[in-house]
């Protein structure tokens, strides 16, 4: 298996772990449903039952999003190398051309749809707890029961093009950061410091959210519509269809817009931000570290 494959598998698996509690937060606010706990059942908590509510919900993104950074991270190694035969080493993109950087990014954001868009709805749904499961392996099964396969997939357009336009944006500001931040080394293909990944992970991540929020908090409000309902519901509830029908994302973009106003579009972007420096900051650090580790290691075993 290519480097490239493993060193973007491990660094999103460490992204959802450390950024797992604040997603959280980020879900509930974009919800518009933020439910708050009474601290005296805090008191009563043992210290496992709250180590593991920091991590609910997050069994479907670790397994999803190693799954998915993979294929983000070769899809736009791959795509950006046909493009620019010249290239030796993703990691040096110096002298490559800014706008095919963008438009591998947005073909890499769209081959991750078959797997975010399930991983999304699957994470989102347990973090409210949604369908009354706090496990993603039951929130699984509850949607496979409720909907097939097909249900997993709801909000699966809106999520495509909120990956598409975003990882754009993700890989193209990563890139341009890391240059000014090497501007002051003569040798453009110099090895930037620790810092220097650091803080380019850290605002590719920002510059991404900031730059698709309205159309995850869409996303989010599709994916955690309060029913999932198969057809034969529908029909033995065909005196209440309006209850039973889904909304889509046209739909909520105007209820947001209606009800909140434009401020509706950017609940949680505060939180979101501070998740986003902290995480892409940490996933971009493992991911170059990785990549210098494991080219040479696999290159001599063949």
């Amino acid at each position: 298996m290519s480097a490239d494959f493993w060193a973007s598998y491990g660094s999103g698996a460490l992204g959802i772990c450390i950024g797992n509690r604040l997603d959280i937060l980020k879900t509930e606010l974009q919800a518009g449903n933020r439910i708050f706990t009474s601290p005296a059942v805090h008191v009563q908590d043992n210290v496992l039952k709250r180590f593991t509510t920091l991590f609910r919900g997050a069994a479907a993104p670790v397994l999803g999003y190693g799954a998915l950074n993979s294929v983000l991270f070769m899809t736009f190694n791959r795509s950006l190398k046909f493009m620019d035969p010249s290239i030796f080493d993703p990691t040096k993109l110096a002298g490559v051309d800014l706008g095919n950087i963008w438009l591998a990014g947005a073909i890499g954001g769209l081959a991750c749809w078959v797997v975010s868009a399930p991983t999304e709805l699957i994470k989102c749904r347990t973090q409210l707890n949604i369908d009354g499961h706090t496990s993603s392996y039951a929130t699984t099964m509850h949607v496979l029961r409720q909907s097939g396969i097909q249900g997993l997939y709801l909000g699966g357009t809106i999520t495509s093009m909120r990956d598409s336009f975003g990882y754009a944006w993700y890989f193209w500001s990563y890139e341009l950061s890391k240059r000014m931040l090497l501007s002051r080394q003569i040798d453009p293909f110099h090895d930037p410091t620790a810092f220097d990944v650091l803080i380019a992970g850290g605002i590719a991540g920002v510059v991404t959210w900031a730059s698709v929020f309205p159309l995850d908090v869409i996303k989010t409000r599709v994916q955690t519509q309060s029913q999932i309902v198969d057809e034969a519901t529908a029909i033995l509830h065909a005196e209440d269809q309006t209850s039973l029908r889904r909304k889509s994302s046209w739909q909520i973009a105007r209820e947001i817009a209606r009800v909140e106003g434009a401020t509706g579009f950017y609940r949680g972007l505060g939180i979101c931000s501070l998740r986003a420096f902290i995480v892409n900051a940490a996933q971009w650090y493992l991911y170059e570290e990785a990549m210098k580790f494991l080219t040479p290691k696999l290159s001599k075993n063949g």
